[in-house]
């Protein structure tokens, strides 16, 4: 018996198993009725009496033994499990790595806050609109282009539901419930029927300003813009006003500013001109601001817009417009010191 309780310790030492289902094969094996142990504890009254002593301290060693080893093994699995139940494997893979602004949130937030400082707050609007605050509001003919299918988003029709083409309609709300003084400029998304390349997108950002009061002058206009330019680009940029054409602003201009590459002395960034194209500007339509509910025998004002995309392409030389909406990470990672 002495030889057959040796054996089985040396087994018993070197117990393992590979899941669950195996060390319940082992305990049942060595611990169970019907187990090898206990067929050796059944056998301990045929034991000469002089050999009990030290056949009993066998076993007890062997079955202790037993028991611990697979107690420990048992642990070892239920530890498994319990780490595996707490996997979540919807988490993002390990290492997680902190992100940083979007370079248009972080050029937004520089124009916001350049024109806060002047004194413009901000006022903000519904993304889909219809077609009284994007186009009557604001002066557009029927037969403008922008509002043909083929040009605009549109959601409903009769009545028309849009998706903006510009941020005036937020404009024309704060209008609708305002009374001058009004000082605001209109951030957000807007959308157009664009072919998609390096140079347009059928989404993008602007933002748009509008001041009304007594005696607004296009002055006035040109001192915010030069003000705004050089805050942006440079102490020593400069600005010219192109004559243009909105139905929104009459009179209105293109506002170019001194390209701050060459310094206006002209490179192919400006095309050799020594000037890049930034917004557009002037002063309020009358027809506007009279179907706005604002007196315009009484009041003036001037409005300017400007598109995100173009201060950030022009503020830190991106070449591809399409890269702001990719979310590739290698990219992002570049404005991690513009933060």
């Amino acid at each position: 018996m002495l030889a057959k309780i040796e054996q089985l310790l040396q087994e018993v030492k070197g117990l393992t198993a590979q899941n669950p289902e195996e060390l319940e094969a082992l305990r049942i094996k060595y611990l169970s009725k019907k187990g090898a142990i206990n067929a050796l504890m059944a056998d301990f009254r045929n034991v000469p009496a002089e050999q009990k002593k030290e056949v009993g301290m066998k076993l007890n060693e062997l079955k202790n033994l037993a028991q611990e080893r697979i107690a420990a093994l048992k642990e070892t699995f239920e530890n498994q499990d319990n780490s595996a139940a707490e996997l979540d494997l919807t988490r993002t893979a390990y290492p997680i790595k902190l992100g940083t602004r979007h370079p248009l949130t972080i050029v937004r937030n520089e124009i916001i806050d350049i024109f806060g400082r002047i004194g413009f707050t901000i006022a903000d609007g519904p993304e889909v609109e219809d077609d009284w605050h994007v186009f009557s509001s604001m002066n557009f003919p029927e037969d403008h282009p922008a509002r043909d299918m083929q040009d605009t988003f549109f959601i409903e029709t009769h009545p028309d539901i849009i998706l903006r083409t510009h941020t005036s309609s937020v404009q024309s709300r704060v209008m609708e419930v305002s009374q001058p003084p009004i000082r605001v400029i209109c951030p957000g998304r807007v959308y157009r029927n664009e072919a998609i390349s390096y140079r347009a997108h059928c989404f993008f950002h602007q933002v748009e300003g509008l001041y009304v009061d007594k005696n607004v002058s296009f002055t006035d206009l040109k001192q915010v813009l030069l003000q705004f330019a050089q805050e942006m680009f440079g102490p020593d940029t400069k600005i010219r006003l192109r004559p243009s054409y909105f139905p929104f602003t009459e009179p209105s201009a293109e506002m170019d500013i001194s390209c701050d590459i060459c310094g206006g002395e002209g490179c192919p960034f400006c095309k050799y001109t020594g000037w890049v194209e930034i917004l557009g500007c002037g002063m309020v339509d009358p027809a506007v601001l009279e179907a706005n509910g604002i007196d315009s025998k009484v009041y003036t004002g001037y409005a300017f817009g400007m598109g995100v995309e173009r201060i950030t392409n022009l503020k830190y030389k991106v070449k591809d417009l399409r890269m702001f909406s990719e979310n590739d990470t290698r990219f992002l990672e570049e404005f991690e010191s513009a933060n």
